[in-house]
């Protein structure tokens, strides 16, 4: 009995002394998480299903006076998302092509509103649009500007016939035109 008991004893013993031995928590401890930021650089004109604009003029009912320019639209909003590298900011820039004879196309981008969030741009104002890219918006940080109409900056298109101030199309130029078309072209990019 006394053999068993020591042998039991002895056990016990050799059981709480590998416990301790291989234990070796510490009041903390800690591990690493690896996170991965994508690029973004993403720009669209909202709302989408109707983006596509008519404007035009009416024949003036006096002799002596101009062709008039129909009102301005505002139904387009420029949205972007932007995840940027370094201290570097975005610029968002604007063409027409091909430009229309005689017809000067203006589009001016409000300030930013609506659900978004980060550094947003700001609006280089009134632009009279050409075949060359255009600062629109210039100071984009990492940001977005929400989805859809009402987020963003709302943009209003105008169009002139030439020869006004600042305008690049002359008067002289124009020609009867059903229905001509060109194109509006948004690019995001690193500056």
């Amino acid at each position: 009995m006394k053999k068993l008991k020591l042998t039991i004893a002895m056990s016990l013993f050799a059981a709480l002394v590998s416990g301790n031995l291989s234990a070796q928590d510490t009041a903390s401890d800690s591990h690493t998480i690896t996170i991965s930021v994508p690029k973004v650089a993403l720009v669209d004109i909202e709302p989408s299903a109707s983006k596509n604009l008519i404007l035009g003029f009416t024949a003036p009912t006096e002799a002596g006076n101009p062709i008039v320019a129909s009102p301005a639209n505002n139904s387009l909003w420029l949205n972007y998302s932007s995840i940027k590298s370094g201290s570097d900011t975005r610029t968002i820039t604007v063409k027409l092509g091909p430009p229309l004879q005689g017809v000067d196309v203006h589009v001016t981008a409000a300030g930013p509103t609506g659900a978004g969030a980060g550094t947003l741009g700001a609006s280089a104002g009134l632009l009279t649009l050409s075949g060359v890219d255009q600062t629109i918006i210039s100071g984009i940080g990492s940001a977005y500007t929400g989805n859809g109409a009402n987020n963003g900056h709302n943009l209003t298109y105008a169009v002139v016939a030439g020869s006004g101030p600042g305008g690049v199309a002359n008067y002289a130029e124009l020609q009867i035109t059903a229905n001509a078309q060109t194109t509006v072209t948004y690019t995001i990019s690193d500056n």
